[in-house]
């Protein structure tokens, strides 16, 4: 952990820069092993300096403060979080617990509502794929950037030729359909892989009937 903090900083900082354009590190480490002794599932560390006669605590002048715009002396450096999975008792309170519990469990449930997640849960539904699966969803979803970069292009022309409202219009309709037909695809190579009804209509957004007849 430390290590790879010292080394982010380094390279970061260009050869010549000032001091003060050091970042400020935040080393995130999510463990599935017994890292230290402690029951929490989350640890947070700061630098905190303390006289060691008078225990008062080392604080920023008013211009360093103005300076470098922060009010404590631990937010110049760098801040660990130690995230034990294996202690997380699979309960979400917060958007935090609901990552921690995809994390844990590779499942995404219904409720939660953590930013990211969608992502995540399209992209562990691509994960649980065949190699060949895998590639032909791939390849399709190359081929859709194309087909977007295309239509993408005509509107473009079409702001600068002048072109009506109704062409605009169409080209709206046009890319809604090709939404369509992605979430088809998706849906057929995730039915063809075995991944339940439910869980399809949720990442494609199709409904059950439509699943069913593919």
């Amino acid at each position: 952990m430390l290590y790879g903090t010292a080394k982010l900083i380094t390279e970061f900082l260009e050869k010549g820069e000032p001091y003060g354009k050091v970042k400020k590190v935040y080393s995130v480490n999510v463990v599935y092993f017994s890292l230290g002794q402690g029951d929490d599932y989350i640890y947070q560390g700061k630098l905190d300096f303390r006289g060691l006669h008078l225990e008062d605590r080392l604080g920023l002048s008013i211009k360093q403060q103005q300076l470098f715009n922060i009010q404590e002396v631990y937010e110049i450096f760098p801040e660990y979080y130690v995230i034990k999975v294996n202690n997380f008792n699979d309960v979400a309170k917060n958007t935090l617990d609901e990552w921690i519990y995809f994390l844990k469990r590779s499942q995404i449930k219904e409720e939660f509502t953590a930013l990211g997640l969608a992502e995540a849960k399209e992209n562990l539904l691509v994960d649980s794929l065949s190699e060949e699966e895998r590639a032909n969803y791939l390849r399709f979803m190359e081929n859709r950037r194309y087909e977007i970069s295309i239509i993408e292009s005509s509107r473009s022309e079409g702001r600068l030729d002048g072109l009506a409202e109704g062409r605009q219009q169409g080209i709206k309709e046009g890319i809604e359909q090709g939404k369509q037909l992605q979430n088809i695809n998706i849906a057929r190579t995730f039915k063809l892989k075995g991944i339940d009804i439910e869980t399809i209509a949720e990442a494609t957004g199709l409904s059950k009937t439509e699943i069913e007849q593919l």
